[in-house]
């Protein structure tokens, strides 16, 4: 029996492998996709409040105009389109297009990089324009 055991093939460790952007970027859309759930729970707590009434709906949003609020909406901004962006890159993936490891970690900086950046484009004009 015991010969057995040690004949078995060992799971590779995570030493083995070199850290790379894909593994960031797979890393990143399971926390946007947590975050999101939080970001949407509070959209809800926004609508409902503007459902039930003046009263509700001030305070939810001197909440969201706060600077806490605004760091929030931000950073629910950016899961957002990060989130969206990584399902585009899996989508991709999906019609078998950008498999090679230069390509895959081409759209993986890509998706961090369009997501950061329209996330900016996106609260420049909502604090120029709105």
């Amino acid at each position: 029996m015991s010969d057995l055991k040690t004949a078995r093939p060992l799971s590779p460790h995570l030493s083995i492998y070199r850290f790379r952007p894909t593994m960031a970027m797979s890393i990143l859309h399971r926390i946007t996709g947590s975050a999101l759930y939080v970001g949407t729970l509070l959209f809800v707590w926004w609508l409902i409040a503007a459902a039930s009434g003046p009263e509700a709906f001030s305070y939810a949003s001197a909440f969201f105009g706060s600077i806490i609020g605004r760091i929030i909406l931000f950073g629910y901004t950016w899961a957002l389109l990060h989130h969206m962006f990584g399902g585009i890159r899996h989508l991709i993936w999906d019609t078998g297009i950008g498999l090679s490891k230069e390509t895959s970690t081409k759209l993986a900086q890509a998706t961090l990089v369009a997501s950061l950046a329209l996330t900016l484009i996106l609260w420049v004009g909502i604090v120029v324009f709105g």
